[in-house]
């Protein structure tokens, strides 16, 4: 959340979609427009990995270390698939400030 607010000039001049409770907590939080997709554990990341096989996805972060996923399994297939579709992929807060200001450049 807190990120989001930070960047949401950045965000607002692109097209977000979010899993869940986080694409709802980014939208109320920030006003940005997030499509909403399914709960993680839900088929929400499968959502995202069919948007970024579409080549629909220019940067995915994925940021939450506290938390531990029961849908391990298909956070580590989004990852795996980002990587083999050669998707930015940020896991911290340090790549995603650095991905995004170059998606701004473009």
């Amino acid at each position: 959340m807190s990120w989001a607010a930070r960047h949401s000039a950045a965000l607002a001049r692109h097209r977000l979609y979010g899993t869940g409770t986080t694409g709802t907590l980014v939208a109320r939080g920030t006003g940005l427009d997030v499509t909403p997709l399914r709960s993680g554990p839900l088929g929400g990341d499968q959502q995202i990995g069919a948007l970024i096989t579409r080549g629909e996805i220019d940067l995915l972060v994925f940021y939450d270390p506290l938390a531990a996923h029961p849908h391990g399994d298909d956070v580590r297939a989004l990852i795996r698939l980002a990587v083999l579709d050669n998707t930015p992929l940020a896991l911290n807060e340090a790549t995603a400030d650095a991905a995004l200001a170059g998606l701004s450049l473009n």
